[in-house]
């Protein structure tokens, strides 16, 4: 009987990774829903325009707080902990609908949908791990991480539509509906046996993430990557007025987001099988930085966002080789953690290079300035990840 449900697990894996696939995008859905309309959020909710930017704010700073605590429950107890994750998100989603056009809802709902999103996130590399066989596991992790990038651009794209249609009421019937879809199918499938079950002799401690060089020189590399593409989708709009074609930040951090889906579904495979993750990474960050020097010097919207495009083909792409590289170096067993490690330092960086580039953006040369030096630093981590030949077979370790 066991045996079978395995099997059954093998078979249905495409189904459990699509039901997980639909959470993550809602969870950065529910994350962005009222950023894209935040002028006219804060004229319904009769409260600040700082205060609707809150309601966004949540989320990192809850991620930071729960990254490792729900990582190492992932590694621990599986289908509880991102059951758990699965039941916040549907709820956070339907309490706003409880008052629409009410801050305090709002305010509660983030919060709960915000308490779930590290047990989603940090199953990514575990997802991959427990349902695939070795040689699909790399493709597995660019679904779930490309489904990130998808829920951002799908709260970029329907806010202003939506609520034109049906006020807020309508846009937060949209997201409730996907995010308790999605949570209701991830709760019937957590619980499948793993048809690739851990090694119970692992210990599942974080304390081996405190001198695994490794793997801080992943973690800075996501500090810079996503710090970097939250930065410029806070601040490119600010920048771009001062070269007077602020209306067009909205259009070019799409087409961005839309470059990082189709690297993050093209790139992971082609580097997994080369072996080529460092000198991915090292273009991505290389691109990056000569992109934003020649915004500097291109004042175009067009030609911005071809640029923009190259930058986000690469540079998103890197999010799933990352966590594809941390799974293969820690093991399925302790996924959970290194992948909460390494996002918690993804998210930091997304404080924080936004607020660098608050502190110059009175000067746009000098923001797009900062922007490319903190890819260049990238750089200098990414060279010292194991070369071509160095990795870990993944083959050579799995079931």
């Amino acid at each position: 009987m066991a045996t079978q449900s395995v099997a059954a697990v093998r078979v249905n894996r495409w189904l459990i990774l699509a039901g997980f696939a639909l959470l993550t995008a809602s969870t950065q859905w529910l994350w962005l829903a009222y950023a894209s309309i935040t002028t006219q959020t804060h004229h319904i909710m009769a409260v600040s325009e700082a205060a609707v930017g809150d309601l966004a704010g949540i989320f990192p700073l809850v991620y930071v707080i729960l990254a490792l605590p729900a990582g190492r429950w992932l590694d621990a107890r599986f289908a509880r902990a991102l059951g758990l994750g699965a039941a916040l998100t549907g709820v956070g989603a339907l309490l706003r609908l409880a008052g629409p056009s009410s801050f305090g809802w709002a305010l509660t709902g983030q919060f709960l949908a915000s308490a779930g999103q590290p047990f989603v996130l940090n199953s990514i590399t575990k997802i991959a791990a427990r349902y695939f066989p070795a040689g699909e596991r790399t493709m597995a992790v660019s679904v779930g991480s490309v489904a990130l990038f998808a829920g951002i651009l799908a709260a970029v794209l329907s806010g202003g539509p939506l609520l034109d249609s049906g006020g807020l009421t309508l846009l937060l019937q949209v997201q409730a509906g996907v995010a308790v879809v999605a949570a209701v199918w991830v709760l019937a499938v957590a619980r499948a046996p793993a048809a690739f079950p851990d090694d119970p002799s692992v210990a599942v401690s974080l304390r081996w993430l405190r001198g695994d060089r490794f793997m801080w020189l992943l973690a800075g590399l996501l500090f810079v990557g996503m710090g970097v593409f939250n930065a410029a989708a806070t601040w490119l709009d600010s920048i771009l007025t001062h070269f007077g074609h602020g209306g067009a930040s909205g259009p070019l951090i799409a087409v961005m987001t839309v470059a990082g889906i189709a690297g993050g579904a093209l790139l992971p495979g082609i580097v997994a099988a080369r072996n080529q993750r460092r000198g991915m990474l090292e273009i991505a960050v290389l691109v990056t930085a000569a992109a934003f020097a020649l915004i500097a010097g291109v004042h175009n919207p067009v030609f911005g966002g071809a640029v923009l495009f190259a930058a986000g083909f690469f540079l998103l792409a890197g999010l799933p080789v990352v966590l594809d590289w941390s799974e293969l170096h820690a093991g399925p067993e302790r996924a959970g953690g290194a992948s909460g490690f390494l996002l918690l330092s993804g998210n930091l960086g997304g404080v924080v290079l936004v607020l660098i580039v608050e502190a110059v953006i009175g000067n746009p040369y000098l923001s797009l300035a900062a922007l490319s030096v903190a890819c260049l630093a990238a750089l200098a981590l990414a060279v010292r990840l194991p070369a071509r030949g160095a990795a870990v077979s993944r083959e050579g370790r799995s079931p």
